[in-house]
């Protein structure tokens, strides 16, 4: 029988502090129309200045602790997927093991941006395949509005907080995570980046004040980029499984910016009836976007057991991925 391993419970949590278009209209001067016209975002969430990372993934980790009925100490693994750490070191993961009790789980961070969630996916269900883990927590979360630039609007209105996780276990032959695609191009980092506070380009006076330490996004080239890698990303997975879009019965996209989504869903044939969005509530959470969604999505009913479900996302790297599933 072939081993797989399998999402048994999932979790999610945003800060409540809500920042609708109003208060980004004045700290970007865009109006809230334009800017709910240029992204399909009405408000998102801001940690509060107490919330880190770790934080925000301690929350959702515990949710999805609960709905997959497994304890802390139960946990052999916890990757976490950020671009926004507590600090540059110890990785988040290692706050988040301490804030759960896990004590006999090993925990590291891992960074893929956007995509990072179904990167962390794709390690825990390899640690299952081969034996290392029985039970492993995949979380990702973002702050993200600690690194904003309001002089950069058109990037600035996107982002939003939040943290999303799921506990894996292992599954059978039926139901469990059937494939995780992972694909990068690291010749066009510079579409979407954080220039400073590396050793390439460390702290200093200067890069604080030329804004360095904030998210620089090659707004119209990332997007025309993410739609064509989304589309062939997701085109080639359901061709590799011999199935077709009407097969699958949801698809959860990272929730980059609505406008992208509804392109990408045009190209693909696929319904609205087949997906599920956050982005106007939420808006970009980075690699917790994913994860946030399909939490949202399991909770409304929208995936039930049997169903085949398409995840894809694209972010900064580039980095590109897609997983199915049979839930």
């Amino acid at each position: 029988m072939t081993l797989r391993s399998r999402i048994v419970g999932t979790g999610g949590y945003v800060p409540p502090r809500v920042v609708p278009n109003e208060e980004l209209a004045r700290l970007t001067g865009m109006s809230p129309s334009a800017i709910y016209r240029r992204t399909g975002i009405r408000e998102r969430r801001w940690a509060g200045p107490d919330e880190a990372t770790a934080d925000l993934a301690w929350r959702a980790a515990s949710e999805a602790l609960d709905a997959a009925g497994v304890g802390a100490n139960a946990l052999d693994a916890i990757i976490l997927s950020t671009t926004s750490p507590d600090t540059p070191m110890p990785a988040s993961a290692c706050h988040v093991q301490r804030l759960l009790g896990a004590k006999r789980a090993f925990a590291f961070d891992l960074a893929a941006s956007c995509s990072g969630f179904l990167y962390a996916l794709s390690v825990g269900d390899h640690l299952i395949r081969l034996g290392q883990a029985r039970r492993v927590l995949v979380a990702a979360a973002e702050v993200k509005s600690r690194f904003l630039n309001y002089n950069e609007p058109s990037t600035a209105i996107l982002f939003g907080d939040g943290a999303g996780a799921a506990v894996l276990a292992p599954g059978d032959e039926r139901h469990g995570i059937l494939s995780v695609s992972l694909r990068s191009d690291g010749t066009q980092a510079e579409l979407i980046q954080i220039r400073a506070g590396g050793s390439r380009l460390p702290p200093s006076e200067k890069t604080v004040a030329e804004g360095l330490h904030a998210i620089h996004m090659e707004g119209p080239s990332l997007f025309r980029v993410a739609v064509r890698r989304l589309e062939r990303a997701v085109s080639e997975t359901l061709k590799e499984h011999g199935v077709t879009v009407p097969d699958v019965r949801c698809f959860l996209f990272h929730q980059a910016n609505g406008r992208l989504l509804e392109k990408v869903w045009k190209r693909l044939g696929i319904e609205s009836s087949r997906t599920f969005n956050l982005i106007e509530r939420y808006g970009n959470t980075s690699s917790s976007s994913l994860p946030l969604t399909l939490d949202a999505a399991v909770r409304a009913g929208k995936v039930q057991t049997g169903d085949l479900v398409c995840l894809a996302t694209i972010g900064g790297g580039l980095t590109w991925a897609t997983a199915l599933i049979r839930w």
